[in-house]
């Protein structure tokens, strides 16, 4: 069977500037390798620039090169520094790691010449190790050369580290990066603020201290919860126990917790080992803490403090070894203050904080988890002989990029499963991701509240403005289009058609 044939490389300073009409004297390196003899079924691209003027030049390449928009996909990479070498292979190997590469399928070229040496001493690393792959350069004066690793660099365009042996660049790259755990490994990730705490779970799972972890819903609490604990030398072997405390009955809340003794209470017509006794020795997650009733709230600070829990309807204290971690999506100082929750198991609790980041907020990140997301969705299909493997248009893509996500990484994997079975062809088309997206009021406005530091498109914002009172024109009007029009303030049914075509609505064939 033949491969498929993937180029990957970063967007260089000299790409952009070839895209933006600043150099004349070169069309820049990626599109040199793409002007070659050699046609890449996929060109992959890494990019640390602003989103909007990476997106820019993708569409300026598919012009120049006669690629396709399906072909040529955008991966935004939010590095500290452009020379951070282990944030450069974090990325990049998570990238490669979410696209499921390595892969027999699959081909892999690597770029050296755009982007820094720093990215290209990158890809020898992981061409060396991880992801066997071809290395190519590009140059006006020698065309695409492919390289040796062997061949001999010039020492200052490589870090010294390079030039060693094999066996070195072999540990360093099977090595997690920096002191990280595997057990993060899970925790899919490319954005620095993401990174930055995971580093910080990493330096507190070791220590036998409660954690407090703060996030909205659908944000990964409970998986950062799970590689805490088994990062833990004492507790990893032993139980993890996740307890959803706002779905526990206020009046169950301390037998479920500490337990109770036969006939501590009506229907209580046997003994009960609560959570705690059940999570002994091991770790016991206690999501949305802040929905704990008061009550529960001053026992559970007694069991922090001395170790040892009492159950309803018993005198008798036995002694428990559990580390706690906790999560909520609340305010929780707020609801100190409030009176809500306790001053005191507040502090008791925060030892360890841990501020999870809404998606919206985690740059460079979308796109590896849509990757993740769809792959897992084709995975399943492989095995069901009624399903269809699905591919995501371009505009589909952006459309995703366009939404907040304020069901975060949660709403993110739903919408994607919906838009993906609904789709009546192969490719998930923008239309599908729009009719998936389930609207939810919030207090914030998502179209005014876009966030702004990696730039907006402007136009994708106005299109969904546009398309959302063209579909509630033609739902209202039973899709009479000279109805729609005349709402819309349109002069005839041919421009609402024309704005139909252009925005991808869904209609219906009625009288008008």
């Amino acid at each position: 069977m033949k491969k498929t044939t993937w180029l990957v490389a970063w967007i260089g300073k000299t790409d952009h500037e070839a895209a933006e009409g600043i150099s004349s004297a070169t069309q820049g390196p990626i599109v040199g390798a793409l002007l070659g003899v050699r046609r890449f079924d996929k060109v992959y691209l890494l990019s640390n620039y602003p989103h909007a003027r990476s997106v820019a030049f993708c569409t300026w390449l598919e012009g120049i090169t006669g690629y396709l928009p399906d072909q040529v996909e955008l991966y935004d990479i939010d590095l500290p520094s452009p020379i951070d070498y282990a944030a450069i292979y974090a990325g990049v190997s998570n990238n490669l790691l979410a696209a499921r590469l390595p892969s027999d399928d699959v081909e892999l070229t690597f770029h050296l010449s755009p982007g820094t040496p720093a990215m290209a001493a990158i890809w020898i690393i992981l061409s060396k190790t991880r992801f066997p792959a071809r290395l190519i350069q590009t140059s006006r004066e020698r065309g695409i050369e492919s390289i040796d690793f062997e061949f001999d660099l010039a020492s200052d365009f490589l870090p010294e580290f390079l030039d060693r042996s094999s066996a070195r660049i072999e540990r360093l790259a099977a090595s997690p990066v920096g002191t990280i755990a595997q057990e993060f490994a899970a925790i899919i990730h490319q954005s620095t603020v993401m990174r930055e705490q995971i580093e910080l779970a990493h330096r507190v799972a070791v220590y036998d201290v409660p954690v407090l972890i703060l996030g909205e819903s659908g944000t990964g609490k409970e998986l950062f919860a799970q590689a805490i604990h088994a990062t833990n030398p004492k507790r990893k072997d032993a139980l993890f126990v996740p307890v959803n405390c706002g779905a526990i009955p206020i009046e169950l809340a301390n037998s479920e917790l500490f337990g109770h003794v036969k006939g501590a209470f009506t229907g209580a017509v046997k003994s009960h080992d609560g959570y705690f006794t059940q999570a002994d020795g091991g770790t016991l997650f206690l999501d949305e803490i802040g929905d704990l009733p008061l009550d529960a709230q001053v026992r559970l600070l007694r069991v922090l403090q001395n170790k040892e829990v009492t159950p309803v309807g018993s005198g008798t204290a036995q002694k428990v070894d559990v580390r706690i971690v906790a999560a909520t999506h609340r305010d929780l100082v707020a609801d100190v203050a409030a009176g809500r929750f306790r001053e005191d198991l507040f502090h008791r609790l925060a030892v360890g904080i841990i501020r999870l980041p809404p998606l919206r907020e985690r740059t460079g990140d979308l796109d590896v988890l849509i990757d993740l997301f769809l792959r897992a969705f084709n995975d399943d299909a492989r095995y069901r002989p009624e399903a269809q493997q699905k591919v995501l248009s371009t505009p589909a893509r952006k459309r995703l990029h366009a939404h907040e996500w304020p069901g975060n990484v949660r709403e993110l994997q739903h919408t994607l499963l919906r838009a993906a079975i609904w789709s009546p062809g192969e490719s998930i088309e923008a239309r599908d991701v729009e009719s998936s997206i389930l609207q939810v009021r919030k207090n914030r406005d998502v179209i005014l509240d876009q966030p702004i530091s990696q730039g907006v498109e402007l136009q994708q914002l106005l299109d969904r403005v546009a398309y959302h009172y063209v579909e509630r024109a033609l739902k209202h009007t039973g899709h009479k289009k000279a109805a729609a029009a005349k709402l819309l303030g349109f002069s005839n049914h041919q421009t609402l058609q024309n704005w139909i075509k252009r925005l991808g609505v869904r209609t219906e064939e009625s009288d008008d």
